[in-house]
């Protein structure tokens, strides 16, 4: 088990052991009057940074659960990369954040404790720019970093006190009409058993507008993105809609005149501030080797500002805008929205980023062959791009042609030895179809990556190439990971019980699974204790009738809920 595994389980056993509320976040109108706690006060005493954190992770597993996000390592990079930058730049650029893409069509994005902010599909596809993308993500970053969250509950908890609930529909759903019915189905005939929502109110989005507003611009993003896009989704919204077909990031963001007139003075205050600022390559070399540590390989810092192969590259955004919209749906169905675009006669549509998400629907609808020729055009304009390659590579691979596609995956991994994307396609190309030794070539290409991950598919590919490699016992753990990372510790806890019986088993190896299964027994036992239903947890199962009704709306799927107090 690695390092960051291990701290993982110790962070959602506690999680779930103070389990005390319900994070459904949305604006609404409340009135400005309001006056919420300042920074530092007794917000933060509520719930501290680590057990935030800890439901945050608890969140996102459980929505891997549900299939409920875009589980893609190269969407996962961009995502995170960008969010990153955006962070970077914020007014806490020092805590937590993790970002990830929710597989909803809904046009919102939401935060969640501990950092963790969720983009929907919906939200990316309908976005026209990267700046659009990363105005919406530093919004969020805001209302992070001014503790809006921790701030709402103790607003709620002076009325009330919540029920210890971590409803991951609700949560996900947001505090629209949405979150209101994910959370009526998990709570379902108990009307004991009530959802409150904890709201944003109109001085938080202004908070979260000005420092969201404020992050992109020192990020490098256009700062009068926010309020363009927020404009141009209020567009959508007709005078007489009366609430019907209203985006849900409206919903749970209501947008006003004077709130977009704010936002552009803010933007067009930053541009004016922006041109006063000097220009130019400001990096002097002296100054750089007395107030930083030197660079491997580097001599001259400078050079790092001008490197550049002098190739034309593509607009990364433009093209994984298109990969979210073939992986969070039919990509069938998305085959042959590429193909009526790309069929127009004013080829208005005939675009990189359409070709690309064409040949990438037709590849995951299993027609690779049909693939490579629509990439093929692509790649001789951009010959270096890595995505394109990367995709041509699946395409071949997937249409039978496996050693053209083991040659390409083969000069990517030299040139990006440790891309996570790179790595599980070029190992399941090998152990696919591959010989022992080939499968083991794969299984020692993959055993690095995984000391800094929780992806499942990362260890699924591992345990399928280190299966056929003939180490069954590492298959058999990695398994096991990627079944705890799926949502199903329960299962993870049986495979490690089977694994644990084997009589082949040399010292190492029994000492290494046998901690697996100390380390996971405490969480398994508070789950068992809390009737946490899951489709692996028989003794949750027989309680989700008593706890969440007769109609079956968790059935087959974990629902983080309440028993009714009875022992």
């Amino acid at each position: 088990m690695t390092m960051a595994l291990r701290h993982l389980r110790k962070r959602l056993l506690t999680a779930l052991a103070l389990a005390g509320l319900t994070f459904v976040v949305g604006a609404q109108d409340k009135p400005d009057n309001v006056r919420l706690p300042d920074l530092g006060s007794s917000a933060n005493a509520l719930i501290s940074p680590q057990e935030a954190q800890d439901y945050g992770a608890m969140l996102q597993q459980q929505m891997r659960a549900l299939d409920m996000v875009v589980n893609d390592p190269l969407l996962d990079d961009y995502i995170n990369n960008l969010g990153f930058r955006l962070a970077s730049n914020s007014a806490k650029p020092k805590d937590h954040f993790a970002f990830f893409i929710v597989k909803d069509p809904v046009i919102n994005a939401f935060s969640a404790p501990g950092g963790y902010i969720g983009v929907n599909a919906g939200l990316i596809i309908i976005t026209r720019s990267e700046d659009e993308l990363a105005a919406v993500m530093a919004h969020e970053i805001g209302h992070i970093t001014q503790n809006h969250l921790q701030r709402a509950y103790e607003s709620v908890k002076k009325d009330t006190p919540l029920m210890a609930l971590v409803a991951l529909g609700a949560i996900a759903a947001g505090g629209a009409a949405g979150g209101q019915a994910a959370a009526a189905a998990l709570l379902g005939g108990q009307g004991a058993i009530m959802q409150k929502e904890i709201n944003f109110t109109r001085k938080d989005e202004a908070e979260a507008d000005r420092t969201g507003i404020m992050t992109l611009s020192k990020a490098g993003f256009d700062p009068n993105a926010m309020a363009g896009f927020f404009g141009r989704m209020e567009d959508v919204m007709s005078a007489d809609s009366g609430g019907i077909n209203v985006p849900s990031l409206l919903q749970d963001h209501p947008v006003t005149a004077q709130r977009i007139a704010d936002a552009k003075a803010r933007a067009s205050a930053l541009i004016t501030e922006q041109k006063s600022l000097p220009t130019g390559n400001l990096l002097d070399k002296s100054s750089w080797a007395k107030q930083t540590a030197p660079i491997a390989y580097v001599k001259d810092p400078t050079t790092l500002l001008t490197a550049s192969n002098g190739q034309p590259s593509p607009n990364n955004y433009l093209l994984m805008r298109e990969r979210v919209r073939v992986l969070s749906g039919d990509p069938y169905r998305m085959a042959s929205y590429y193909s009526e675009l790309l069929g127009r006669k004013d080829g208005s549509f005939k675009t990189l980023e359409n070709y690309y998400g064409y040949a990438l629907a037709l590849t995951h609808s299993g027609q690779g062959a049909k693939a490579i020729p629509p990439l093929q055009p692509l790649l001789d304009k951009y010959p270096d791009n890595l995505v394109l390659r990367l995709a041509m590579a699946d395409a071949r691979f997937q249409a039978g042609q496996r050693a053209a596609a083991l040659d390409i995956y083969a000069a990517l991994n030299a040139q990006s030895p440790r891309n996570k994307a790179i790595g599980v396609a070029y190992a399941n190309a090998l152990t696919v179809g591959g010989t022992k030794a080939q499968a083991s070539q794969a299984a020692d290409m993959l055993r690095p990556m995984l000391e800094d991950t929780d992806e499942p598919d990362l260890f699924t590919a591992y345990a399928r190439a280190s299966e056929k490699a003939g180490d069954s016992v590492r298959a058999g753990e990695a398994y096991a990971q990627a079944s705890y990372l799926s949502g199903r510790p329960f299962d993870a806890m049986e495979q490690l019980k089977t694994l644990l019986k084997r009589s082949d088993l040399d010292y190492y190896a029994r000492a290494r699974i046998q901690a697996h299964i100390t380390e996971l027994t405490p969480l398994v036992m508070e789950l068992r204790k809390r009737r946490v239903a899951t489709d692996d947890n028989p003794d949750g199962n027989n309680q989700t009738q008593q706890q969440f009704g007769s109609h079956g709306a968790c059935s087959g799927h974990p629902c983080f809920g309440l028993g009714n107090g009875s022992p």
